[in-house]
C-alpha cells in the first residue's frame, strides 16, 4: 500500500518483552528492522542501556526510536553532572512519560517498554503509550507481535491486579533462569506467525550483580 506523500511514519515491527522478579528483570527483543515484504537489516537491536540498573526497548519507526533514546541519553548525562549520581529506573519512567507528553502532538512513532531495578532491588517493567501514559507492571509486550505474546503471558504468570486491595507487588513468581526461558519460548513462537518478528532475540538481564547480554537465533524467513 502507498504511503501520502505527507505521512512521516513508518512501523519498522519488531517485538518487546520485559518481565520483572524479585530480584531481576529481563528484558529482550528481536534484531529485524523491515518494512512490508522487505528485510532492511537482521542486526538491529532494539535496546539501549540507560543506566547502570535501567534499560529501554523500543519498537516501532526506526529514526523516532533513535531520536528518543539519543534524547533520553543526554537528558541523563545532564542528571549526572548535576546529582553526580546515576538516575534511578523509576525516576527514568517518570522523564520518559514527560518526554513523550512533550511530544504528545507530533509524537514518537515509538512503542517502548523500560525495565530495571527499583532503589530496593526488585525488578520493574514499565509499559507505555505512544504519548507518554505508563504503568507499572510485572512484565509486558510491545510491538507486532505484542498480539501474540501478551495472551501467553497472562496465562504463565497472572499478574495481580493494581486494582486488588491490599496492594500486591507486581512481580512475576518465576526464577530468573525461568523467566529467561518463558522469553525465549515466546518468541520462538510469535516469530512463526508474526513477519516483523525474527532473525535473533536479544535477551537482556539485570540483577544486582549487573547486566548481563544473549542471543537466541530465530527464523530467518
Amino acid at each position: 500500500m502507498a504511503l501520502r506523500r505527507d505521512w512521516v511514519y513508518e512501523n519498522n515491527g519488531g517485538t518487546c518483552v520485559a518481565i520483572a522478579g524479585s530480584d531481576y528483570c529481563v528484558i529482550a527483543a528481536d534484531t529485524r528492522l523491515s518494512v512490508g515484504y522487505s528485510i532492511y537489516t537482521r542486526e538491529f537491536s532494539k535496546i539501549c542501556n540507560l543506566a547502570d540498573k535501567c534499560v529501554l526497548a523500543t519498537s516501532g519507526f526506526q529514526g523516532d526510536m533513535k531520536a528518543l533514546q539519543k534524547n533520553l541519553a543526554a537528558r541523563h548525562l545532564i542528571y549526572q553532572h548535576q546529582h553526580n549520581k546515576q538516575m534511578s529506573c523509576p525516576a527514568m519512567a517518570q522523564l520518559l512519560s514527560n518526554t513523550l507528553y512533550y511530544k504528545r502532538f507530533f509524537p514518537y512513532y515509538t512503542f517502548n517498554i523500560l525495565g530495571g531495578l527499583d532503589s530496593d532491588g526488585k525488578g520493574c517493567v514499565f509499559t507505555y503509550d505512544a504519548v507518554g501514559s505508563y504503568e507499572r507492571v510485572g512484565y509486558s509486550a510491545q510491538g507486532t507481535g505484542a498480539g501474540l505474546i501478551i495472551p501467553v503471558l497472562d496465562n504463565q504468570l497472572k499478574s495481580p491486579s493494581p486494582l486488588l486491595l491490599p496492594a500486591k507487588d507486581a512481580v512475576t513468581p518465576l526464577s530468573e533462569a525461568e523467566a529467561v526461558d518463558l522469553v525465549k519460548d515466546v518468541f520462538a513462537s510469535a516469530t512463526e506467525r508474526d513477519i516483523y518478528t525474527g532473525d535473533k532475540v536479544e535477551i537482556v538481564v539485570i540483577n544486582a550483580s549487573g547486566i548481563r547480554q544473549e542471543l537466541m537465533e530465530l527464523r530467518k524467513d
